[in-house]
């Protein structure tokens, strides 16, 4: 299950799309007329004019479910009363509404951020906040989670052209930025596919900060392909797929090298022969003479060779150290 909250200015507007929509189902509301979205608006705005001063009073919130599922009417109003109340949006009037325009269930929330009373509900980190509820409450009711988007379960011919559009950019960045070392290469391999990338810069500057995507006639920014799909987003998935590569090899290297110098150590490390300790006679048979020549004996003797080397001699040991001189820094 996804939780997508949208910015919302406007309890009329909102009320309308969620209401007009075709196929739109009223499940729940409280404090509210749910027949008919011009009263329903207009209840919504008498409780924002008790709190005047609050300037996002409108919170509108998706809940989207997999394709696969088919959650009834009753599970959708649980799951979505219990999203508003572990996002603290209690004590105050609200709206579900369930759609049926696309091939995924889903349903919108609206919900006023003036509560009863007149007081001012948080909306501090809502995004955050209800992504986590959202992942919380999939874990609860067996949902299937939200990892990715599934474009084999994404049935684009339900969509506007628009959506479509985005979708498939969405899904020729997904399958070629893995393959590509710079964004040159991800600018190439979509020109090839039709997909024109577009900059936006900083002030009069060449310095980047900005990232669109154009198909056709359709121009979207990156961030609504998809929020991992910004111009910063971009670049740091390709720095951390330049990085695991250089990784690898670094440590296939030191493995190889570390091997040769280890190899190299155990050769000089030289060899003792195990020389058996002569059965020592009982005490009282033994003169005191000869009891010092054998004390003399066994002290002159090499150390017998240890089954296994000391851990500093090994070969982990020497990786570690090889690491760590390749890791500090350079004064």
């Amino acid at each position: 299950m996804i939780s997508k909250p949208i910015p919302a200015s406007s309890f009329y507007h909102t009320c309308r799309y969620i209401c007009q929509k075709p196929g739109a189902e009223v499940l729940s509301t409280e404090g509210v007329r749910g027949h008919n979205y011009k009263v329903m608006a207009e209840d919504f705005i008498r409780q924002q004019q008790l709190r005047p001063d609050k300037g996002k009073a409108c919170f509108h919130s998706i809940l989207s479910f997999h394709p696969s599922e088919k959650p009834s009417n009753e599970m959708m109003t649980e799951i979505a009363r219990k999203y508003l109340e572990r996002l603290g949006i209690v004590n105050t009037q609200f709206a579900i509404v369930r759609h049926t325009d696309r091939a995924h269930p889903h349903l919108h929330i609206v919900a006023n951020m003036v509560d009863n009373k007149g007081q001012a509900i948080s909306d501090s980190w809502i995004g955050l906040r209800g992504k986590k509820v959202a992942q919380a409450l999939t874990q609860e009711y067996n949902l299937v989670p939200a990892i990715r988007k599934d474009l084999a379960l994404t049935h684009t011919e339900a969509m506007t052209e628009l959506e479509a559009s985005k979708y498939k950019v969405y899904q020729a960045i997904s399958e070629n930025l893995p393959r590509c070392k710079t964004m040159d290469d991800l600018e190439k391999r979509l020109a090839s596919q039709g997909i024109e990338i577009q900059y936006k810069y900083k002030g009069q500057t060449q310095e980047k900060q900005g990232i669109s995507f154009k198909m056709g006639n359709a121009c979207f920014k990156g961030s609504e392909i998809d929020r991992k799909y910004s111009f910063g987003g971009l670049q740091k998935a390709l720095d951390q797929q330049l990085h695991r590569k250089h990784k690898m090899s670094g440590d296939s290297q030191i493995e190889d090298e570390s091997s040769s110098h280890f190899k190299k150590q155990r050769k000089a490390i030289p060899k003792t022969h195990e020389t058996p300790l002569a059965p020592q006679a009982p005490h009282q048979d033994v003169a005191k003479g000869q009891g010092l020549l054998n004390l003399i004996d066994i002290l002159m003797r090499p150390e017998e060779e240890q089954e296994s080397l000391p851990y500093e001699l090994t070969q982990e040991a020497e990786v570690k150290r090889v690491r760590r001189k390749q890791h500090r820094p350079r004064r």
